[in-house]
């Protein structure tokens, strides 16, 4: 899911070098953290959050299949 999450991300961003993701394990509930450069915050995030809710919603969905659960943070 991590890998997915990258190549969304530098799918969308300017400067895709910038684009890292830390994927952290707790317990049954993983949470990736999305990190990507102050100019391309915006197109990650999208015009009220919808980009954001769509990556979310994937990963989300990718993760059930897998029976677990994963959360996406984007930093």
């Amino acid at each position: 899911m991590k890998e997915l999450v990258e190549y969304i991300a530098k799918s969308l961003v300017d400067d895709p070098s910038q684009v890292m993701v830390t994927e952290i394990s707790r317990g049954s509930t993983t949470t990736l953290e999305l990190e990507v450069a102050q100019e391309d915050m915006g197109r990650v995030i999208g015009k009220s959050g919808r980009v954001a809710n769509a990556m979310r919603v994937l990963v989300r969905v990718v993760a059930a299949k897998h029976g677990r659960r994963v959360n996406l943070d984007i930093i």
